[in-house]
């Protein structure tokens, strides 16, 4: 399957476009991305359909600089997991090391490299996302993001010895330079950042060295696999549409950037089909929901995606063998009086 990146590869992009006059909800449909997934930052979404997205929201607002402009507003918490890590990393190299060697845990579509030469490190960024298009917004979005993450450990009076861009410059490079500085560099053979290697060496600031062996544990505990199975993100696009009312196979696989024969396939290798994991999906999250007596059955049979409340009526009762009503009597009888 294509490759896949966090939701979080979108964070304050509602606010962006906004400040800039587009409507963010119309773009986002265009490309298949559902806004209301936005909200999860945790999920997956199709690495071609968000660089779409960017281009699209460049050329509607007349902002060459709009992947510049998210990357201002990039913060740790967007890394994911791994960023519990970083921060009590023991230095600026191990640091960046440890985002470039477990990158897929953040972006499937990103590939960077750091090497160091002559007192020099450079940081490489490409992305492959599958087929041939334009990423300018994309790359300028992920190059921004890495250097605002290398002014949280250096400080923001540093400055890299340059930025470069494969791509031409902007009729108004404004936003770049006060972004990067006078280094920024245009029409280049890679796109990356070029920093003194003694900087690699820096201290982290943020490090409490009390805290990173817990840190440690924690990232292998979740780093052992090698990104989620495509049964999970087939689950993870499940519970992301549901409330949309428009959770299909083809929903699914549009925003896997696949057909629905290629999920088919998938989930037939873990023994699945798309109705037996969207109705083992449904049931999982019913239970957490039915439970909470402070939501309405009407609110949730819309957040599972059922069209009415007597459509969910009827698929709870053949799954629980009870009305919703019944269900959540029951179990708080059992909260209040817990057998012995």
């Amino acid at each position: 399957m294509k490759p896949l990146v966090r939701n979080a590869a979108l964070s304050s992009y509602v606010e962006v476009s906004k400040s800039l006059g587009i409507d963010p909800r119309s773009l986002m449909m265009r490309v298949g991305l559902d806004p209301v997934g936005l909200t999860v930052q945790d999920r997956w979404i199709s690495g071609v359909a968000v660089a779409q997205l960017l281009e699209l929201s460049a050329a509607a607002s007349r902002h060459e600089d709009f992947g510049l402009l998210l990357a201002e507003r990039r913060r740790f918490s967007n890394l994911g997991p791994i960023s519990l890590v970083i921060r009590e990393e023991p230095d600026v190299r191990s640091a960046l090391e440890l985002l470039v060697r477990h990158e897929y845990m953040y972006n499937e579509m990103l590939h960077s490299r750091l090497s160091e030469a002559n007192g020099l490190a450079t940081l490489k960024l490409s992305l492959e996302p599958g087929e041939a298009m334009t990423a300018r917004q994309s790359i300028e979005l992920a190059v921004g993001a890495f250097h605002h993450l290398l002014r949280n450990f250096l400080g923001t009076r540093w400055q890299p010895v340059s930025v470069c861009f494969t791509h031409s410059p902007p009729a108004d490079t404004g936003t770049h330079r006060r972004v990067f500085g006078p280094v920024v560099e245009f029409d280049r053979d890679f796109n990356g950042i070029v920093l003194y290697a003694d900087d690699l060496n820096t201290p982290n600031p943020m490090s409490d060295p009390l805290l990173r062996t817990y840190a440690r544990q924690y990232f292998e505990s979740i780093a052992l696999s090698r990104g989620a199975t495509e049964l999970d993100r087939v689950r993870d696009l499940i519970e992301v549409l549901l409330p949309t009312g428009r959770c299909s196979i083809e929903q699914v696989a549009g925003s896997l950037g696949v057909d629905r024969r290629t999920v088919h396939r998938h989930l037939a290798a873990s023994g699945e089909t798309f109705s037996s994991l969207l109705n083992a999906t449904r049931t999982q999250i019913a239970e957490q929901l039915v439970a909470n007596p402070r939501r309405s059955l009407t609110e949730i049979s819309g957040l599972l995606g059922f069209s009415a409340p007597s459509a969910f009526s009827r698929w709870f009762g053949e799954r629980f063998g009870c009305s919703p009503r019944q269900w959540r009597l029951r179990r708080a009888e059992q909260q209040r009086f817990p057998a012995e």
